[in-house]
């Protein structure tokens, strides 16, 4: 077998993001090459089981925020797979003063609480009457919230939730870039209370959920079965490949119906072997339009040298993967990604044989705001979410140990971490200090940040793509970093380059 000399669109990673990229294009009619770097496709989302213990190297789920991702887990053939959150998994607890303070969910549950003093409450309702800040101000979330809400549910809210979502921290997060709809609200509606009562209409109109109300969901093996279903179906892609350069082919010709045409002078690809080979077959005829120069990837696969060329390049890769392969291209890229943080983040599985001693494990699971001074950044109650994660009268935790917050924690051995985590459960959940499982995942690069100047940083990629036609970024730095976010901008990427 041997690959093509020319495709339509050719997509350097296999996460999420580029699967979804080609899977879309792919129906639209496209001749797709897809190159990872790594043995597997997937990127972050990895699922595996050991035995009945199921394990999420990755995001755990996702939610059900746009029809997008609803009709790609149809279409993938996975939707009898589909597994919702448990209705038990609603309660969301807080440590407070050392203790566990259940998160208030509805207005007379928020008025009861303990988690919040008296004048916190009493500050909430002068939020509607708050002037928004300028709308070419530069506000970092903590200023933000700080402003409109007070420092207690600075500490006791956003804190944490900013922990659990980017293993951030929001004196850095620009609330601008990492949360845009927030920033949105006070802008458009002068409120963040008005905001929301007033934006649920905008949001059903356009048939999509606010992630306060949307549905939580995974699959039953974990939500490697959808990026599984959906490289299963891409024919023409290559893993444990290295892309070593990518450049502009000048040279290209076009037919006179606007299609690229192999160039005369194109080196030879070689033979690839295995069955995820990319068959030999015509060239793309599907995109190439009028204007487009050819781009020339080169990539080792198998010990052998390849040379491919294609109208359109996405880039769907982590920042720093993204810098190499534009460095000959768009040398300025180079500052503007390595100015996106990743901090590093240790996931932690425990399982346990439930013992009367252990707190109940009825909800989502904990976080842990940062003035609480503690060693991990929150636990989520897995066998309480999702069914299938744990044998039968087991319980199933996954704990997050590092981020933004403590970058030294998940940088240590996989036994310091492990007895970090046995420990700060043992004190704050009564568990074992002896588990029944054990697993233990340590990412250097987790979660991209979107730090001060994200936006000015997006404004440069995107001034890049206008002055190089049918070079493309799609990844999670860019346009949200959870999973809908990720299909969202893949399929947005897809509607510009058919049109």
């Amino acid at each position: 077998m041997h690959t093509q000399d020319y495709y339509d669109i050719v997509i350097i990673g296999a996460g999420i993001s580029g699967l979804t990229c080609a899977w879309r294009l792919r129906q639209s009619g496209h001749s797709v090459l897809l190159l990872e770097k790594a043995d597997r496709y997937g990127g972050a989302i990895q699922s595996a089981r050991q035995g009945e213990w199921l394990i999420e190297a990755g995001p755990n789920s996702t939610l059900e925020t746009t029809p997008l991702l609803t009709e790609l887990i149809r279409d993938a053939g996975v939707e009898e797979q589909k597994l919702y959150a448990d209705e038990a998994s609603k309660n969301r607890y807080i440590l407070r003063d050392g203790r566990l303070q259940s998160l208030p969910m509805t207005p007379p549950a928020f008025l009861t609480t303990r988690l919040f003093s008296l004048t916190a409450k009493l500050a909430l309702f002068a939020e509607p009457f708050i002037s928004p800040s300028p709308p070419d101000a530069q506000e970092s979330v903590a200023d933000f919230v700080r402003r409109r809400l007070g420092n207690e549910f600075l500490d006791y809210a956003i804190n944490p939730f900013v922990a659990g979502v980017y293993a951030g921290d929001p004196e850095l997060l620009s609330v601008r870039a990492a949360f845009p709809k927030l920033f949105e609200l006070e802008q458009k509606y002068g409120s963040l209370i008005k905001g929301q009562i007033q934006g649920a209409r905008e949001r059903k109109r356009r048939n999509e959920e606010s992630k306060q109300s949307a549905r939580m969901f995974s699959f039953l093996d974990g939500m490697q079965t959808l990026t599984d279903a959906l490289a299963g179906a891409i024919p023409e892609k290559l893993h444990s490949v290295d892309v070593h350069t990518l450049s502009r082919s000048d040279g290209a010709d076009e037919s006179a119906h606007g299609v690229a045409q192999p160039a005369a002078t194109h080196r030879e690809t070689g033979s690839v072997e295995g069955s995820e080979a990319v068959p030999t077959g015509e060239t793309g005829t599907h995109g190439r339009k009028s204007g487009l120069k050819r781009y020339a990837i080169g990539f080792s696969h198998d010990g052998r040298e390849h040379v491919v060329s294609a109208s359109h390049v996405i880039i769907a890769t982590p920042t720093a993967a993204a810098a190499r392969l534009t460095h000959e291209i768009a040398p300025e890229l180079g500052s503007v990604f390595s100015d996106i943080p990743y901090p590093p983040v240790a996931e932690v599985i425990t399982g346990f044989t439930p013992t009367p001693e252990m707190h109940p494990l009825d909800g989502f699971g904990f976080l842990i705001p940062k003035v609480e001074k503690r060693r991990i950044l929150g636990t989520i109650f897995s066998s309480t979410i999702f069914r299938r994660r744990a044998p039968e009268g087991r319980v199933h935790l996954t704990t997050f140990v590092g981020g933004m917050r403590q970058p030294e924690l998940a940088r240590g051995s996989h036994e310091e971490i492990a007895r970090i985590v046995l420990d700060e459960q043992h004190a704050l959940l009564g568990t074992p200090t002896t588990p029944d499982f054990i697993h233990v995942t340590s990412w250097e690069h987790a979660i991209p940040q979107y730090v001060h100047g994200h936006s000015e940083r997006m404004r440069i990629i995107d001034s890049v793509e206008a002055a190089h036609p049918g070079l493309h970024f799609c990844a999670n730095y860019r346009g949200g970093i959870s999973v809908g976010d990720c299909v969202k901008a893949a399929h947005a990427l897809v509607e510009r380059i058919d049109r």
